[in-house]
């Protein structure tokens, strides 16, 4: 089964109020990789193809994800997870120094303040009960 990614180009734009960057489809990817991650033990009605069906779960994940992408764009990271592990990396031939200290996220995601906050209000992560 193809991954889901929870938001398009247009929509992250209407977001950001900006055009969306080049390379928007990899960065969107990968943030529902993130709100996923995150949403690991959350409960909430899905269709035969594992995607939500309630309308509100459907804009949450969106703004969620949309919201994930805006800090990457903001913090300079990619959406790898490097920019949080290390000071400087470079390509070819290869440098990579000193590590950032800090915990992860509790879902090993580090997940952008707004995108939790959207996640939270929706009810959708661990620990809210419906």
């Amino acid at each position: 089964m193809p991954p889901r990614i929870y938001a398009t180009p247009e929509q992250l734009a209407a977001w950001t109020h900006t055009p969306a960057p080049a390379g928007a489809e990899q960065m969107l990817a990968r943030a529902s990789e993130d709100v996923e991650a995150a949403l690991l033990t959350a409960v909430y009605p899905v269709g035969a193809d594992g995607a939500p069906t309630e309308q509100r779960v459907v804009e949450a994940l969106r703004d969620a994800v949309c919201a994930q992408v805006e800090w990457q764009l903001a913090t300079g990271d990619d959406g790898t997870g490097a920019m949080g592990t290390w000071d400087s990396v470079s390509i070819g031939p290869v440098s990579l120094s000193g590590r950032r200290p800090g915990p992860p996220a509790a879902s090993g995601v580090d997940l952008a303040p707004r995108a939790h906050r959207v996640l939270r209000r929706a009810g959708l992560l661990p620990g809210v009960i419906w």
